[in-house]
């Protein structure tokens, strides 16, 4: 058992993690920033309207982006079943 197969797995698995919640946040982040941007033109100073949009934006691309998700994780789950007896033996 090498520390570095460890390290390797743990890389892999940051990669993964940093991917999926890249794809879920960064939509949201763009429609907080444009309504951010249409409140400061307006003068419109009310907490709740950037709410709603950044909400109905992340539940949309988990809608469309679940699958690949899952995939993604799948793929990960069964590389490290595969990898279990090259790290143990």
């Amino acid at each position: 058992m090498a520390p570095e197969a460890f390290v390797e797995v743990f890389q892999e698995a940051l990669y993964v993690v940093v991917m999926m919640t890249s794809a879920i946040l960064l939509p949201g982040l763009g429609i907080g920033l444009l309504v951010a941007i249409f409140q400061a033109a307006t003068s419109i100073n009310e907490q709740t309207l950037s709410f709603l949009p950044r909400l109905l934006a992340t539940l949309i691309t988990l809608g469309l982006l679940g699958h690949w998700i899952v995939r993604i994780l799948m793929d990960f789950m069964f590389e490290l079943i595969h990898r279990i007896p090259v790290i143990l033996g």
